[in-house]
């Protein structure tokens, strides 16, 4: 360090020129005051004026998703509002899943995955979204040949949000597939095994929840609004749907600004 600099720098505690040993030997650990403030002094004097930060330049490839909207979710359409008992039974329903899932968790874990079962790694955004949604959502393929009918092929509608899949995620794999699948939801339309997925995910989001968690609920719950306030067909099973992911999101995590109004 330059001395005009360090004159600059306040001092916190007074320290004068330090008698030592003429052996004096730096990398050895300090047996005394003067020999710590020494070794201090020596270290910040091997520090560079500038640090440049190593980045991963595939880290920056994908733009950040910024949501600043403070409103709640769009009422539901007239005659699809959601009962208080029906929320309430929901609700019940979702605790008593999460209670079981958490309980059997271990034995889960222990299963053999089938050999055609393979987990995408946690960064692999794609790779999930082929993996929870198919090939045939995926690619938007609307209906499957009559050859394909045959037997399940999962590769092309999708793998189950089996117990034996979910209680090998981590949280950090929770979060991250939970974010891919609401940034597909934001530019596409609702499917069942959209919404298979979406409803294991919140079953092993843990609480309190982590504030990218609690953000990305909530980006959920009001997309879910914004889908349902725009459904023309008014499809029951769609705003069943709809409505249960908008209930646990409010009423399970506590999100009381999103809840609907009971009818």
């Amino acid at each position: 360090m330059e001395p005009g600099l360090e004159e600059l720098m306040p001092r916190l505690l007074p320290v004068g020129d330090c008698d030592l040993a003429e052996d004096f030997d730096p990398t050895v650990p300090p047996r005394t005051p003067q020999e710590y403030l020494k070794r201090v002094q020596i270290e910040a004097a091997r520090c560079p004026d500038v640090v440049v930060a190593q980045i991963d330049p595939r880290k920056l490839k994908k733009k950040p998703t910024v949501n600043i909207s403070l409103s709640g979710c769009q009422p539901a359409p007239e005659g699809y509002s959601p009962t208080l008992k029906w929320q309430q039974q929901q609700v019940a329903n979702f605790s008593a899943v999460r209670q079981s899932l958490n309980k059997h968790r271990n034995h889960w874990r222990s299963q053999h995955l089938d050999s055609n079962v393979a987990m995408p790694k946690s960064e692999d955004e794609e790779g999930w979204k082929k993996f929870c949604l198919g090939e045939r959502v995926y690619s938007e393929i609307d209906a499957l040949s009559d050859n394909e009918n045959l037997g399940i092929d999962y590769l092309k509608v999708g793998f189950p949000p089996l117990l034996s899949i979910v209680s090998r995620m981590n949280q950090a794999t929770v979060t991250s597939v939970l974010e891919y699948l609401i940034s597909w939801f934001g530019e596409k339309k609702f499917t069942p095994e959209l919404g298979r997925w979406l409803y294991a995910l919140l079953a092993c989001l843990e609480k309190p929840l982590l504030p990218e968690a609690h953000s990305l609920i909530r980006q959920l719950a009001r997309r879910c609004s914004e889908v349902r306030a725009l459904e023309e067909s008014k499809n029951e099973e769609l705003m069943s749907a709809l409505n249960l992911i908008i209930c646990l999101v409010s009423r399970y995590f506590d999100q009381r600004d999103l809840a609907d109004e009971p009818s």
